[in-house]
């Protein structure tokens, strides 16, 4: 075996030992779809959210979005909440696919929105922290809108798929969707400013994406969530976008770079949108969205 095959091989096998507590999008993406959330609440619900967030948040719904990936020693058991992989087929399909790897049915990144969804509107349930449901159910929400976490079984995501961004940095597919595409956008165009990223994609959802947000947020029940519709979506665009044209040492670079991110900004968006809709049903809908 050649040096380059036994450095691939090592990395390979390492990535896959520390595959399963992978995250998505990490800190700036699911910062962006928190922050966008928290522009379309309600003033209701803004108001319900400001007084579930723990001290440390300083009312500020974004800074509590990875608190999630944060915590997972905490949590062994939610780590398969944060993702719902597939055969490969490019759709999910609730049945088939939202179970943990021992066959625990309802363990997957759709059955963790639904089941946080339906612990807020019970509050009072016996052992159900509304707070820390808060927290899991926007960081989910966040996750179901990474394509990757909605990818294949046999790469878990793209994390066994080692590729070079850029023909510098040895990395996988996975990591590069959760992280490297974000922060070469936030460089090349938001001069290394999270805000203003974050400001430009609001601008996009009132403008360039007003026809489209009143679908985003469409979900004919009050009392269960869409994400099975969300984690489809995410299936597809795994096929389409992100595993396209990529094989094991794949270079990455302008051309995969500038078909992905549109797509990345605009799931961000999507998952601002979709979380404020659940937060919205969840704590009543009488008050006008506030602008942005």
């Amino acid at each position: 075996m050649g040096l380059h095959l036994l450095l691939l091989h090592v990395l390979l096998v390492t990535v896959v030992a520390r595959a399963p507590a992978a995250h998505a999008w990490r800190k700036e993406g699911h910062y962006m779809v928190c922050k966008i959330a928290q522009s379309f609440l309600t003033s209701e619900a803004s108001a319900a959210v400001t007084s579930l967030l723990p001290g440390w948040a300083r009312g500020e719904l974004a800074e509590t979005c990875s608190w999630a990936d944060d915590e997972r020693r905490r949590y062994p058991w939610s780590g398969a909440l944060h993702f719902a992989d597939t055969p490969g087929d490019c759709q999910f399909f609730y049945d088939r696919d939202c179970h943990n790897t021992e066959g625990k049915k309802d363990m997957c990144v759709v059955g963790g929105i639904n089941n946080y969804t339906a612990a807020l509107m019970n509050s009072s349930a016996p052992s159900v922290d509304p707070t820390i449901s808060l927290m899991f159910l926007a960081h989910f929400v966040g996750d179901v809108h990474q394509p990757l976490h909605c990818g294949n079984t046999d790469d878990y995501g793209g994390n066994t798929i080692i590729v070079y961004w850029y023909n510098t940095t040895t990395t996988n597919l996975h990591r590069v969707w959760d992280l490297d595409i974000i922060q070469k956008a936030m460089k090349d165009f938001y001069n290394d400013d999270l805000s203003i990223m974050t400001q430009v994609i609001m601008k996009n959802i009132t403008e360039g994406w007003s026809d489209e947000e009143r679908e985003w947020e469409a979900c004919p029940s009050r009392t269960k969530t869409c994400a099975d519709r969300y984690a489809m979506e995410s299936a597809q665009l795994a096929c389409d976008v992100a595993y396209a044209g990529v094989e094991q040492g794949s270079i990455l670079g302008d051309d995969y770079f500038f078909s992905a991110v549109p797509v990345v900004q605009k799931r961000i968006a999507q998952g601002g949108v979709r979380l404020a809709a659940i937060l919205n049903r969840i704590f009543g809908e009488n008050s006008r969205p506030q602008s942005i």
